[in-house]
């Protein structure tokens, strides 16, 4: 495929505000209530066809989890077997589009995102993932139309890469589309990582079958309708609601499995990969493992710190959204004097988040994201607070009677291998480890032995010489490093994203490298001048 055609050039989308008398704020504010009072039924969309199974689950409110916003149809067996054979039927069809023809569908979802959908989509993510108005922002809109646009500049760019030809001689390459379907599974924390995790291999020529996680129905179900009114054919990306336990073990082992496209657990992964090897000799190709998974993200402050910065980074690297995300620091190593300078100030400004109803613009944080989740997380808490390795400084306290609240929580770790800060936690928990100031060399080392994690990173110094040595000593300990900033908040086609060791397979969503994935490359040589005597001019 030819790259001549250019999609325009993508900038950032600019995150809106939601401060007090914008009318960002007004119209957020009036579409929450508007479909906090009403229900939706979701359902399978196969084909392009909503399939009301009549196996029905309720989408609740985590901050307030006995109102319920809607249903969901899950899917069985059946509807999996009719996904996998929708998306092969409009492969066929699919596949043949030009490039910027695919492009084309993406690139209106985002102009529909960033305008009239916007509201929409924003006010589903804070109901159905208790995020507030500036967390949904940078993640249902941002990000997901950053998504949209950049991969389609990012597929220009590969189309356009080609072999050198001499004289006589035309050498190109085909970017095909992979030989059957890609699974995609997104997780409950980024509507922005479900729009891309389905979309980017849809932009290439691939068609879909998208499970998305049991608790973001409600949200998943909107970005489809998104996509349909973009433009996108029935059968490209085909909705697959359910357990897992009914859907993985189909999708997963039918032979025209080309690829998976996943974010989520560690031991999911795992257990997906280990399917795939199980039944290598089934496919009708290797099929692509695509994966970002667990974390235990850290910030590491030098002697030399800006404390003001640090302790922010703490705040907000911790404890936005709950903890919930991949790239959410969980566990600090702090020097003896840097420790000694911000610990009040942490501690009393960690005691006054305020947390609660997101449509309370007030909160900085909601609930978590349901009774799994939250009772993992207090087991964690629990165990600290029973332990004489360990002391909770602030926080500690949960409730769930309404919603599913933890408060943001500081543990001091007094042994440098106490689980909760080896160990992944996903929620609003920070351990934080002190150590002595002359010590710099060997807590980097501890940095790096201590989890088998490898997601996002941060140091903090203004001693470039210490930013060096951790550069050095931790390059393998992150593939997002950050150098005085949170580890959080990576921005499309900035800060491509995705780590290694177990925290997946690296291949940096938002950017060329991910999309390289869901293509497979084809050579062609044109010879004008072939050769008509097989006699080579040595044997003469």
């Amino acid at each position: 495929m030819s790259g001549s055609i250019q999609v325009p050039i993508p900038a950032n989308e600019p995150v809106l505000s939601y401060a007090p008398g914008t009318s960002e704020r007004e119209e957020l504010a009036a579409k929450v209530k508007e479909m906090a009072g009403k229900q939706i039924e979701a359902a399978p969309i196969i084909g392009g066809k909503e399939i009301k199974t009549g196996d029905v689950r309720e989408s609740t409110i985590p901050h307030n989890h006995s109102h319920k916003i809607g249903t969901w149809h899950a899917a069985g067996k059946k509807e999996v077997n009719d996904a996998i054979a929708a998306s092969q039927l409009a492969r066929k069809d699919w596949a043949t589009w030009k490039w910027e023809d695919r492009a084309a569908v993406w690139l209106k979802a985002a102009e529909l995102l960033a305008t009239s959908w916007r509201s929409t989509i924003n006010a589903a993510t804070m109901l159905c993932q208790s995020k507030t108005s500036h967390q949904a922002e940078i993640d249902a809109a941002c990000e997901l139309i950053d998504f949209f646009r950049f991969n389609a500049y990012f597929a220009e760019r590969l189309y356009e890469d080609q072999p050198l030809s001499p004289e006589g001689i035309w050498n190109r390459v085909e970017y095909r589309e992979l030989e059957g379907y890609v699974f995609a599974v997104s997780p409950f924390n980024f509507t922005s990582i479900a729009g891309n995790l389905s979309s980017a291999p849809a932009m290439m020529g691939n068609t879909v079958v998208w499970k998305p996680a049991s608790s973001t129905v409600y949200s998943g179900y909107l970005l489809m309708k998104l996509f349909e009114e973009a433009g996108m054919p029935p059968g490209v990306v085909n909705f697959v609601p359910g357990s897992a336990g009914t859907v993985g073990p189909i999708a997963l082992t039918d032979p025209s499995l080309a690829g998976i496209h996943f974010t989520g657990s560690t031991g999911v992964f795992q257990h997906m990969w280990k399917t795939v090897g199980d039944n290598i000799n089934n496919y009708k190709s290797y099929p692509r493992v695509v994966g970002e998974t667990g974390g235990k993200d850290f910030i590491l402050a030098h002697p030399s710190s800006d404390r003001d910065a640090l302790r922010t980074a703490i705040i907000r690297g911790a404890f936005e959204y709950q903890g919930q995300k991949c790239s959410a620091a969980s566990r600090a190593y702090i020097p003896e004097s840097v420790w000694k300078d911000i610990k009040d100030d942490l501690l009393h400004e960690v005691s006054e988040i305020k947390m609660g109803d997101v449509a309370d613009y007030s909160n900085f944080m909601g609930a978590v994201i349901d009774k799994s989740a939250y009772d993992t997380i207090v087991e964690f808490i629990d165990s600290a607070d029973a332990s004489e390795d360990a002391t909770i400084l602030v926080g500690g306290d949960y409730d769930e009677s309404e919603g599913y609240f933890i408060r943001p929580t500081i543990i001091e770790a007094h042994t440098p291998d106490f689980r909760t800060i080896c160990e992944e936690i996903f929620g609003p928990v920070m351990t934080v480890y002190i150590y002595p100031d002359k010590k710099w060399s060997e807590i980097i080392e501890l940095v790096d032995g201590t989890s088998p994690y490898a997601l996002t990173g941060a140091v903090f110094s203004q001693d470039r010489r210490a930013v060096r040595e951790a550069m050095t000593g931790l390059r393998h300990a992150a593939g997002n490093f950050y150098i005085n900033d949170k580890p959080t908040g990576a921005v499309v086609g900035q800060q491509p994203f995705g780590g290694a060791r177990a925290s997946g397979t690296n291949d940096k969503a938002g950017s060329m490298l991910n999309l390289i994935r869901w293509v497979s490359a084809r050579t062609i040589k044109e010879n004008f001048a072939p050769d008509t005597k097989y006699r080579y001019p040595y044997m003469g």
